[in-house]
């Protein structure tokens, strides 16, 4: 059983920044980021796999959020830059044996989340 815990969220006005974390307590495979708003799907929003430079992020959020990996501590984390309040929603890590997939359905193993508010 892989157990994750996000840290980080909060609220902000539109153009500031946040960091969130996740710590994961093994290294399975696939690590990303998801986001879900109210009312809303989850979507994925970045993706990494350990040991590879290339990430993956969405378009909504690509120049403004970046996913990154701390090895020795296995703290995966997800800069947010220049927040807008359509970037509010609670915001999951997740992880999954294997490779990196855009089908939530394949990701195994999730955090309890973490609530990001944007205001205008």
């Amino acid at each position: 059983q892989v157990q994750l815990a996000e840290s980080g969220g909060g609220s902000v006005q539109a153009g500031e920044s946040l960091k969130l974390s996740c710590v994961i307590s093994s290294t399975i495979g696939c690590m990303g980021w998801f986001r879900q708003a109210p009312g809303k799907e989850r979507e994925g929003v970045a993706r990494l796999y350990p040991g590879r430079e290339n990430t993956l992020v969405v378009d909504s959020v690509k120049g403004r959020f970046t996913i990154s990996r701390d090895d020795a501590k296995n703290i995966l984390y997800l800069q947010m830059d220049s927040l807008k309040p359509e970037d509010t929603a609670m915001y999951y890590c997740a992880t999954k044996k294997g490779i990196c997939t855009a089908d939530i359905k394949l990701w195994t193993y999730w955090g309890q989340g973490a609530q990001v508010s944007v205001s205008s």
